[in-house]
């Protein structure tokens, strides 16, 4: 599966995501700039925070309660901001696009 990352520098790279991992971990697998995961996905960082677009006609379950109080304290939260440790790829997340803010917390 393909997944369209929007880096720190406005360049898009498309890299190969794993069904089942997490789109942190496909990230920093790929040296996306500006997504960090350094509690390694336990949430409690929230330096993987980015503005996801899912594809046509998909959507994204909604934030936890634990995850929607760590992104309060990032930096330009939008409505589409998501932490990426808690996101975990499915076939019908090909083709997501996710944008790195250009401020983390």
């Amino acid at each position: 599966m393909q997944i369209h990352f929007i880096d720190l520098n406005d360049q898009i790279r498309v890299v190969d995501g794993e069904i089942g991992e997490s789109l942190m971990h496909c990230a920093t697998r790929h040296q996306i700039l500006g997504i960090f995961g350094e509690c390694g996905g336990a949430l409690a960082c929230a330096t993987c925070h980015s503005y996801l677009t899912p594809p046509d006609g998909q959507s994204l379950e909604p934030p936890s309660a634990q995850e929607s109080a760590l992104l309060e304290g990032c930096l330009d939260v939008r409505a589409n901001s998501r932490l990426t440790c808690q996101i975990a790829l499915t076939p019908a997340l090909d083709g997501l696009k996710v944008k790195v803010p250009a401020t983390q917390t």
